[in-house]
C-alpha cells in the first residue's frame, strides 16, 4: 500500500490523536512532566493535556510544542524548492559561453609571461 493512499484512510481524528502521542512519547523521552513543558510552551497544561490527547488545538501551540521539543523536523516536508521553468533553463544555458578563443583574434596579446 502506498504512502498517499494509506494516509488517506485515516480520520481527522487518528491523525490528531497520532500527533498527540508523538508529543507525548517525545516529551517523556525528553524527561519533562505536562506542567514543565506547559511553561517552556507559554500554555496552560490543560491545553498541552488536549493536545496529548488528540483533541482540536490551536496549529501555533503545536508549533511551539514542536520547537520546545526539538523537532521541528516534521515540517521539513512542508518546504518546497523553488523550482526553475524549463523554458527559463534552456535559456540561460544558452547564454552561458561554449568555448574559448584563443590566438589574434581573440584579443590577448602575444606577450608570453614564460609561465
Amino acid at each position: 500500500m502506498s504512502e498517499i493512499s494509506y494516509i488517506n484512510t485515516y480520520s481527522d481524528k487518528s491523525i490528531m490523536r497520532d500527533i498527540g502521542v508523538f508529543i507525548r512519547q517525545k516529551r517523556i523521552a525528553k524527561n519533562l512532566t505536562q506542567q514543565e513543558l506547559a511553561d517552556q510552551a507559554a500554555m496552560s497544561r490543560s491545553t498541552l493535556s488536549l493536545m496529548e490527547r488528540g483533541e482540536n488545538i490551536v496549529l501555533l501551540n503545536l508549533i511551539k510544542v514542536l520547537r520546545i521539543l526539538d523537532v521541528l523536523y516534521v515540517f521539513d516536508s512542508f518546504h518546497l524548492e523553488p523550482q526553475i521553468s524549463p523554458i527559463l533553463l534552456a535559456k540561460e544555458e544558452a547564454k552561458r559561453r561554449k568555448r574559448v578563443r584563443t590566438g589574434k583574434n581573440s584579443g590577448q596579446s602575444d606577450y608570453d609571461l614564460g609561465w
